[in-house]
């Protein structure tokens, strides 16, 4: 058993992390376990699919926070084991090992896993997902120049990896159920562009294609759909959401709606335990709604503002939305939450992309995305978001005009 005050951190992942660094710099003095399963140090995700899968020797992830910098801080990182049970009577946790740690806090960021096919899929067939360091090396060493690929699944991480792939001289088809790409995530304008590029770099990407089950055939993975198409394919890459991880919170009795649910304060409904990341959705009062996030920015901060809250700070976590990902020499950005209710304001920025604005029945803008070059993107979405955090209203025509500084809307 530990000692003295504690706080136990259950997920050494972007927010854990986040939270274990600033609780010590906020002045915590007290015992901070940080807990991850891997056997590894704590690393950032969002190369896995992009960098780790190009790069041509192992470089090992790049690491959120070095073991000299945890020994610094005096955060005990317990790699490689798992938290197997909360005993909130107790205020303990018992770890894979048999260990038992007791915690004054406790908070859990356990992310969320990758869904797994449903469909039946062939004993001998090479279907991989795409979540740990681990699964990017064994994604990047069966994509290679003249190996076929096929991706199932058109979101975020499906195309990522597409762009990778074709990028290492792999033949790749996406295939995606729904009738367009990236269903959930943005709207069918930037889709459209999106489609675009990948096609323009040597990708099939067939929309409105359910697959049946994947069978093997001589080593490779033979992919079928529902009317009875194939593809043959070295390695199958399942892209298809993710979901999080809530068993550990549902066996210790807290309250789970689409994740752990949180309170604004990022409270569980256990007092003295909080979570943060992609495992728990919570109140957003821009919206008013409940939403859970899958996103590298939203995990970080998140973590830091549950380690204030921790320590009495009392803050609602309010941050606008923010997404982003890589798309080739391109960049797609999102800021807020888009709804098919909203209305569209486009800005066109000629070679350098487009971005499409939303506005609520109110006028106020409540979401954007871009899709282009990083520099003039990310200005725009940067703007855009402090649009959205200050529930401001600015005029269509101003937003549409290229040719309008949008920060002068902000004065």
């Amino acid at each position: 058993m530990s000692k003295g005050p504690a706080i136990v951190i259950v997920g050494a992942g972007q927010a854990g992390t986040a939270a274990a660094i600033a609780l010590r710099e906020a002045g915590w003095q007290g015992l901070i376990a940080l807990i991850g399963n891997e056997a590894l140090g704590p690393y950032e995700r969002p190369p896995l699919s992009k960098a780790t899968l190009l790069e041509e020797t192992d470089l090992g992830p790049k690491l959120l926070v070095t073991p000299e910098r945890l020994a610094e801080l005096s955060i005990s990182h317990f790699q490689g084991r798992n938290v197997v049970s909360i005993d909130r009577a107790a205020h303990t946790v018992t770890l894979s090992d048999g260990t038992q740690l007791a915690y004054e806090r406790l908070l859990l960021t356990t992310g969320a896993r990758p869904r797994r096919l449903s469909i039946p899929t062939a004993e001998g067939s090479r279907v991989a997902v795409l979540r740990t360091y681990a699964d990017a090396l064994v994604l990047r060493r069966f994509i290679s120049p003249r190996r076929k690929v096929v991706v199932i699944g058109g979101g975020f991480i499906g195309l990522e990896v597409a762009a990778s792939a074709v990028a290492r001289g792999a033949s790749v088809t996406v295939i995606e159920s729904g009738p367009r790409l990236l269903m959930r995530a943005v709207p069918s304008s930037m889709a459209e562009l999106i489609k675009a590029k990948h096609e323009r770099s040597g990708v099939r990407v067939e929309t409105g294609a359910t697959v049946e089950r994947v069978g093997a055939v001589e080593g490779r993975s033979k992919v079928i759909l529902a009317e009875g198409r194939t593809h043959l394919a070295d390695l199958v890459v399942v892209g298809i959401g993710a979901a999080p991880n809530i068993e550990l919170a549902h066996a210790a009795g807290l309250a789970v709606n689409n994740g752990i649910a949180l309170n604004e304060m990022l409270a569980t409904s256990d007092p003295d335990i909080f979570a943060a990341g992609d495992c728990c959705s919570f109140p957003h009062r821009l919206y008013g709604e409940r939403i859970r996030l899958e996103a590298w920015r939203n995990a970080q901060r998140q973590g830091a503002v549950a380690a204030a809250n921790i320590l009495g700070a009392n803050r609602p976590y309010d941050d606008v939305p923010w997404f982003w990902s890589d798309q080739y020499d391109e960049t797609l950005q999102i800021a807020g939450l888009y709804r098919e209710e909203h209305f569209p304001v486009s800005r066109n920025l000629g070679a350098n992309g487009r971005v499409v604005f939303y506005l609520a029945a109110d006028g106020r803008l409540v979401a954007a995305c871009g899709f282009g070059s990083l520099g003039a993107i990310a200005k725009e979405i940067r703007l855009a978001e402090m649009f959205i955090g200050r529930r401001l209203a600015p005029k269509v025509e101003a937003l549409a005009d290229p040719a309008v500084n949008i920060k002068s809307l902000l004065i």
